[in-house]
């Protein structure tokens, strides 16, 4: 039961994806150029482009606190409107009249062929003798659910997605699976949406139960250790709830087990305890507020006994997870790097915690997992993920290292079994998975991710400059050894800065891609992530918001000032709250970038409250609402601070109908307002998905076709000889 948690997670706000805001993978991860020495600037001037077509406006003005808010473009809030879906199809048809003309696509599509077709695998958890994973084969649309007899065993498939829709946009992930390993709990996903169903396999016939729970924003799923009934946590369209399902009933008997009193803005999750005894909940106020633990004995009916608090102080935020006898929690309680306490099961209010681990000014705990008598520990230090292994009695074991820059990260494992899963990856070193024995501490490679492009001629570095206030802001930068800084190289720059997520080495092919063909890819560590612990994140939200553009701003200077880069051949891409990010850089300094890439992207930030889930982020972000906070958000809002005649650097807008989360309403309104604001010769552009949003989904052919857009983009705009 249980085998998806995992060993040494983040704390919760990080791995919420509603909370984190986390982009697609379709955003600034993913999303690069590249420079083809065979494409001229000859060739580019052969692509011609007509004005953009003309959006309608209406006169709408709101009088927020006194002060006048235009909006003409408020009728394209309506995504279903006969004629907002005109406009969508106008805009689409324009943006590829301009991409079929640009060279090369080709040679692009054999390149972002490459890259996405490879095999692929993801962290393995062990159950009853099996081990259970996804993977996607070369020529795989979407990933496969497999499971081996052992980890050297045959391959066996127990839920392929592709025969569940005609396009491939259906996807499925694994959610809970039982002890002994024959019960799978699962999740369907049509398209990108954030929303999806739930059922249940039983793995020895192949066959669903008849169970089958609608499409809704599902939080946690723990199967009980019998297999008689599942607990699942709802949220964001309704007030969220923990229900518990007796498997073989009907939806509508199920019993409310927690929630009552709670809002919207709250999401409850749930963990059962590996005998089934406990059950722990988690409570996160919005995005960026504190958070609650509770935990309750369960009884033969599946549900709860009395809630004892363990922490709700309004204050802090803690995380906390099962370790034999103990919980194991994670806490900024008097510690903002945090701290690692221990507790008994049977008495875990905060007079009883005993620290195990104390604060360090030198990292910064992430979070903590019991795997076969040890407690792992993730941490961040220089802003690279690390994991250290302890004993009981809070003596360091070893530290888990691979010797150069890069992430190491924790994955499944449980208190009673003495094998764990670790891992590495770096912007230049592959993803390469291990299972480890956790007396011994060694290693054997489960999988290796393989691309085809050389990364030993790669250069990581991380240097440090200095922001608008003075603050110092470190940033990583990749190229190829012997760059010669002339200040004549394609640079990607892309960042986050926000709901304390930390931007760390990883590796990403197409990344990689960009820089083995001689470019740039730089990542600074913007205030608002978690790079230095909570007061790092506050001096990046809510009133400080602005220092996080700053922070962003001078990394383009930096490189600019270096020799990397001029501003005609920098680009700079991020998607949700990076969509966000680049926004605001670009209206704020239009002349410092060559292009823009923005995706899935939050710019209207006087009205975004009022859309989706947006509620969720109010804390991070402030509302318009407020007359102290409309002042400094309608200072930065991108949609608000578009001025007419600007010479605007090329943009392409990236969103789409499947995004359920960050509304897609931002990319068409501020899609429309620059193309008709424009003062230069520079292409503004909107591509708009049906069906791909926030949460991915796409197939892999539609990612390369994307990929291949972009990439002709930016090699356009940036990397042309």
């Amino acid at each position: 039961m249980s085998a998806l948690r995992s060993a040494c997670i983040p704390s919760m706000r990080e791995v919420s994806p509603i909370l984190a805001l986390a982009a697609t993978a379709l955003g600034a991860a993913f999303l690069v150029g590249c420079a083809d020495t065979a494409t001229t600037t000859a060739e580019y001037a052969t692509v011609e482009f007509a004005a953009p077509p003309l959006t309608r406006t209406d006169d709408v003005v709101d009088v927020l606190h006194g002060v006048e808010v235009p909006d003409p473009y408020r009728w394209l809030e309506d995504q279903q409107a006969s004629e907002t879906r005109e406009w969508i199809e106008v805009q689409n048809g324009y943006t590829d009249e301009v991409f079929e003309q640009l060279p090369g696509r080709e040679e692009l599509t054999a390149l972002a062929s490459s890259l996405l077709k490879i095999d692929s695998q993801g962290t393995p958890n062990e159950e009853g003798g099996r081990y259970f994973y996804s993977k996607q084969g070369a020529d795989d649309e979407q990933r496969i659910l497999y499971y081996r007899d052992g980890a050297t065993g045959e391959d066996h498939v127990i839920i392929d997605p592709h025969g569940m829709s005609e396009d491939h946009t259906t996807s499925v992930s694994a959610r809970d699976i039982s002890d002994d390993g024959k019960m799978m709990v699962y999740v369907i996903r049509e398209g990108g949406v954030d929303e999806t169903s739930i059922r249940i396999r039983d793995i020895d016939t192949g066959e669903d139960l008849p169970d089958v729970f609608p499409a809704a924003r599902y939080g946690s799923i723990n199967l009980t250790p019998d297999k008689t009934g599942l607990y699942y946590g709802k949220f964001g369209s309704q007030d969220p709830r923990i229900y518990y399902h007796a498997l073989g009933t009907a939806l509508e008997e199920d019993k409310e087990i927690f929630g009552e009193g709670y809002t919207m803005r709250d999401i409850p999750f749930g963990n059962l305890s590996p005998d089934g005894k406990w059950m722990l909940i988690t409570v996160i106020e919005g995005s960026s507020g504190p958070n609650e633990l509770f935990i309750a004995e369960m009884g033969e009916d599946g549900m709860p006994g009395e809630w004892v608090e363990i922490i709700s102080d309004g204050k802090t935020r803690s995380s906390a997870g099962f370790a034999g006898d103990n919980l194991l929690i994670t806490t900024d309680l008097d510690a903002p790097n945090s701290r690692v306490m221990v507790a008994p099961i049977e008495s875990p209010q905060v007079e009883n915690w005993v620290e195990l681990i104390p604060e360090s000014p030198d990292r910064v705990i992430r979070g903590a997992g019991g795997v076969g008598g040890y407690y792992f520990v993730s941490y961040l230090e220089s802003v690279q993920p690390r994991v250290a292994q302890y004993d009981t009695e809070g003596n360091l074991v070893r530290e888990i290292d691979f010797g150069v820059i890069g992430s190491v990260f924790g994955g499944g494992g449980e208190w009673d079994k003495k094998e764990a899963v670790v891992g590495f990856s770096s912007f230049h070193v592959p993803t390469t998975t291990y299972l480890m024995d956790v007396d011994t501490g060694e290693r054997e490679v489960w999988f290796q991710t393989e691309v085809p492009i050389d990364t030993e001629s790669m250069d990581v570095k991380q240097v440090w400059y200095t922001s608008k206030d003075g603050t110092e802001i470190p940033m990583f930068i990749i190229h190829k050894q012997g760059l010669e800084l002339n200040g004549d190289n394609p640079t990607y720059l892309t960042g986050y800065g926000g709901f304390n997520v930390s931007r760390t080495p990883g590796f990403s092919a197409s990344a990689a891609a960009w820089v083995d063909m001689g470019g740039v890819y730089a990542i600074p560590n913007l205030r608002g992530g978690g790079e230095f612990g909570e007061e790092w994140h506050e001096a990046g939200m809510l009133g400080n918001k602005q220092n996080v553009f700053d922070d962003f701003i001078a990394a383009a200077e930096h490189l600019i000032a270096e020799g990397y880069t001029s501003s005609e051949r920098l680009a700079i891409a991020g998607g949700s709250n990076g969509g966000l990010l680049v926004g605001a850089a670009m209206t704020q300094r239009p002349d410092l970038f060559g292009a823009v890439v923005c995706t899935y992207p939050l710019l209207d930030m006087v009205r975004y409250q009022d859309f989706l889930v947006a509620r969720f982020w109010v804390p991070e972000y402030g509302s318009s609402e407020d007359p102290e906070q409309f002042e400094y958000i309608h200072a930065y809002s991108p949609y608000h601070n578009v001025v007419e005649g600007t010479d605007y650097p090329a943009t392409l807008f990236i969103s789409g109908d499947g995004d359920t989360r960050v509304d897609p309403l931002h990319a068409r309104k501020m899609a429309a307002l620059v193309q008709s604001m424009n003062g230069g010769e520079n292409p503004i552009l909107l591509r708009y998905h049906t069906k791909a949003g926030h949460s991915g989904g796409q197939p892999v052919s539609e990612r390369i076709e994307q990929m291949v857009d972009t990439f002709a983009f930016l090699r356009w705009q940036v990397a042309g000889e």
